[in-house]
């Protein structure tokens, strides 16, 4: 039988221990590949695309390296595939995650050498995950009753967030601009309603929070520069068709005054298109598509402001935020909503001219302003600054916190290292595995920061074997520090995200035993 090709020519399989090896190899290396980045003391990359214009990214995001590499190894997509829904779900923790994966399948392969099924391991590793987190359940604390302490809270995470990224030296300034915006959303994790514009120039530290809406755009000549009680009709229509378009359409005339009475006929179209608009009892329209002179000239005339190519993202945000709906007909104006806002106005930041639209109607919304040396730098604030939002929005509805500094993790392993002992058969090697794993985050922590990990991770162990020990690694100081008095809190969302994910991606890779690889297509020769 062995010598009869199952497979088409090029397909490729592997079985049994070298598919298991391979999985193994492809996770681990993806996880080491990111584990330098892990931590306040972290390094960057730098991902430069092979695409036009060489685009250069430079971040030290999990989910955006992983995002942006081409991967051939089958198991390390699912490492990809955990960090990107870390990122989606929590917003943080899409390095930890990985690196976590990957040591708990660095400490599989070393028990599948020593004989020990994948499916014990797997139900060892299911056990282990049960106890860790009931384990971090029992440490957590929320304050969500008292409201000046859990700020305070949101301000540690905010903080804690921010100082692996770019953005760790004004931290606190950030931390303030990412919990006061969160705050206005009371509650919704919807951050639609949170714009960030990145404008270059000035430094980070010139970056300012802004209660209200600003559109990136200027406003059009002979217009009102700013007006008060403002009602807004915000539109996806075509207002340039007052002109007869040369290209595509065939008209037949036999005079030069035919082509006059069709402009005419044009013109009057439009005309009567403006009047059903001024029509809604409305003094600015914004629209998505142009809007030529003629028409611009008439609602200038009717003392309208018009704000023409409004981009997609920033029409969708208006509407919502003014309270206003996006409208293509004018027929009835009844039923068309309209938005409404105190003041609109044009601001200048830096060299660029916007218009400013404060006194919404929602009150959650406000405007991120980012400025920054140059590009690279602000789409990397404005990476960090969302993950710091996206933590923040679910600690408000999830209002459970707990420190950081791998204290979560030390209180995981001993709890886990009691189940150990505890479970008889050779469960408790997969269980003991799982701790060690575990202790891998406040290694990597220390190791990156350039501190001797071994001694650090043994006086951390040390410490927590006393109750209710708050030590973690103070990466600053190079030493054991107390969480609570460093101020170095996690959300437990967070962290139980990564814990359950790691676990369950590290399952899916155990249970492999064969990895079967199709035929690439070839193409036909069309000669």
């Amino acid at each position: 039988m062995s010598g009869e090709r199952l497979f088409k020519d090029e397909a490729t399989e592997e079985k049994g221990e070298r598919a298991r090896l391979a999985s193994f190899v492809g996770a681990m290396a993806i996880a080491d590949l990111v584990k330098t980045t892990l931590g306040p003391k972290g390094m960057d990359k730098i991902l430069q695309s092979t695409g036009r214009g060489r685009s250069v990214t430079v971040t030290n995001d999990g989910a955006t390296i992983l995002k942006s590499l081409h991967i051939d190894n089958a198991a390390a997509k699912v490492l990809v595939d955990i960090s990107k829904v870390q990122d989606d779900e929590v917003g943080d923790g899409t390095t930890s995650v990985v690196v976590l994966a990957g040591e708990l399948l660095r400490e599989a392969e070393k028990l599948v050498a020593a004989k020990i099924h994948p499916m014990t391991i797997i139900s060892g590793y299911r056990m282990a995950a049960e106890c860790a987190r009931s384990a971090l359940l029992q440490k957590v604390v929320d304050n969500k009753t008292n409201e000046e302490k859990f700020k305070a809270d949101l301000m540690k995470i905010a903080m804690t967030t921010l100082s692996s990224k770019i953005l760790s030296q004004d931290k606190e300034h950030f931390a303030k601009l990412a919990v006061d915006a969160v705050m206005r959303l009371k509650g919704s994790t919807n951050l639609e309603s949170i714009q960030i514009i990145k404008k270059p120039g000035g430094s980070l530290r010139d970056s300012f929070l802004d209660e209200g809406f600003i559109l990136d755009k200027k406003i059009g000549l002979g217009q009102p520069k700013r007006i008060e009680n403002a009602k807004i009709l915000v539109a996806n229509t075509a207002m340039d068709t007052d002109k007869v378009k040369i290209y595509g359409a065939r008209v037949r005339v036999d005079s030069m005054a035919k082509v006059a009475e069709i402009e005419a006929a044009e013109k009057d179209k439009m005309r009567e298109k403006v009047q059903k608009i001024i029509g809604h009892g409305i003094n600015c329209f914004v629209n998505r598509q142009l809007i030529y002179n003629f028409p611009e000239e008439l609602f200038a005339d009717a003392g309208i402001l018009a704000i023409e190519h409004a981009d997609f993202k920033g029409i969708e945000r208006l509407a919502l935020v003014t309270g206003g709906e996006i409208a293509s007909t004018f027929d009835n104006p009844e039923s068309v909503k309209l938005g409404y806002c105190k003041v609109i106005e044009e601001i200048m930041i830096g060299e660029d001219k916007l218009i400013h639209f404060s006194g919404v109607a929602m009150g959650q919304a406000c405007t991120i302003v980012l400025r920054g040396a140059s590009f690279h730098v602000l789409d990397e604030a404005e990476r960090s600054l969302h993950d710091a939002l996206c933590v923040l929005s679910q600690t408000v509805n999830d209002s459970r916190v707990i420190f950081g500094g791998g204290w979560p993790e030390m209180v995981m392993a001993k709890e886990v290292d009691e189940l150990a002992r505890k479970t008889p058969g050779k469960k408790s090697h997969a269980i003991e595995a799982f701790s060690r794993a575990l202790l891998a985050i406040p290694t990597t922590i220390a190791d990156n920061a350039g501190l001797d990990s071994a001694e650090l991770v043994a006086k951390l162990r040390a410490e927590h074997h006393k109750d209710d020990s708050n030590a973690g690694i103070d990466v600053i100081t190079g030493s054991v520090g107390n969480m609570a008095e460093l101020g170095i809190s996690e959300a437990f969302k967070v962290k139980q995200a990564v814990l359950l994910s790691a676990t369950e991606a590290a399952e899916m890779i155990l249970r492999v035993d064969e990895i079967i690889t199709c035929a690439p297509r070839r193409r036909e020769d069309r000669m």
